[in-house]
């Protein structure tokens, strides 16, 4: 059996995560009551027992923003004591003239591989999270990105079909830099015009060679795991970018409310079944281990 790197997981305790205090805020993802509460590495490690998964990847997790550089701190102390999880993507606010400070402190643990700042907007309210649909066009953000080039770090980058003219075009602009597309574009229109212009947004992406696509938060939008739409989406993004530029992210604990980490890496691994084994390898292990030099 092929050995997984989860190349998208959170760990958290609820008291650093602003959206996990007071009253319950739509999300996403829909209700949430069942992670309203710590994560530890210790449940996420239980988690993945027998699942084939060898190493894994920590994306941030929307501490405030204050707290960018104590989180990096914390998920590399819980790696020191545990070993788990081998790379760390962090948060900066990339449109604030002074992140070059954050940076900098971020990279004094080891683990650090990348960055990632939300830019997903869009016309649907409950999908909103960047207060523009164009923060990459922002003459502070082009400035800052910069900077994780010097580092050799990616930026983690996620955003919605519409933006995906953007997003090439930022790509394009720093070839030096790994752009992960995540959650494999986040297809939330399923409809057969929703589906063509996400597929057409994908092309688009996949022309930039320095971005790459994860497979992950399938789930985000029907609020279930579906094998047969998990293997629609990744057949369609490996059939796009090519088995070298995806990679598999669990989007643990988030798909836990409605999945288990064994059913949701059994639906991956059905998927792409079909293709040749260096293709399985690469999607499930190898590209990972590339983009975040694990």
């Amino acid at each position: 059996m092929i050995p997984i790197v989860d190349a998208h997981h959170h760990i958290w305790r609820q008291a650093d995560l602003p959206w996990l205090q007071g009253p319950m805020a739509p999300r996403i993802f829909g209700p949430y009551e069942p992670i309203r509460r710590d994560y530890p590495i210790e449940e996420f490690l239980a988690d993945l027992a027998g699942s084939g998964v060898e190493k894994s990847v920590y994306a941030q997790t929307n501490w405030a923003k204050s707290d960018a550089v104590k989180e990096v701190a914390w998920v590399q102390g819980v790696a020191d004591e545990h070993g788990w999880p081998h790379a760390i993507v962090g948060y900066a606010d990339l449109l604030d003239d002074g992140v070059a400070d954050t940076l900098k402190r971020q990279a004094l643990c080891p683990l650090m591989r990348g960055v990632r700042m939300q830019l997903h907007w869009h016309e649907n309210e409950m999908y909103r999270f960047a207060a523009t649909p164009d923060l990459m066009n922002d003459g502070r953000f082009r400035r800052n990105i910069r900077w994780l080039a010097g580092q050799g770090w990616s930026f983690d980058l996620q955003v919605f079909t519409s933006q995906m003219a953007d997003a090439a075009r930022l790509a394009r602009d720093n070839r030096d830099i790994t752009f992960v597309l995540q959650h494999a574009g986040m297809l939330e229109d399923l409809s057969p015009a929703g589906r063509a212009a996400w597929q057409q947004g994908m092309r688009r992406l996949a022309g930039e060679e320095n971005i790459v696509s994860k497979l992950s938060g399938l789930g985000t939008f029907i609020h279930r795991n579906d094998p047969a739409h998990v293997e629609d989406v990744a057949l369609r993004t490996v059939a796009t970018f090519g088995a070298g530029r995806c990679l598999f992210g669990s989007n643990f604990p988030i798909e836990k409310l409605w999945t288990s980490y064994g059913d949701l890496v059994a639906a991956h691994r059905k998927a792409i079944a079909s293709l040749p084994a260096a293709d399985q390898e690469a999607i499930l292990s190898g590209t990972a281990k590339r983009v975040y030099r694990l």
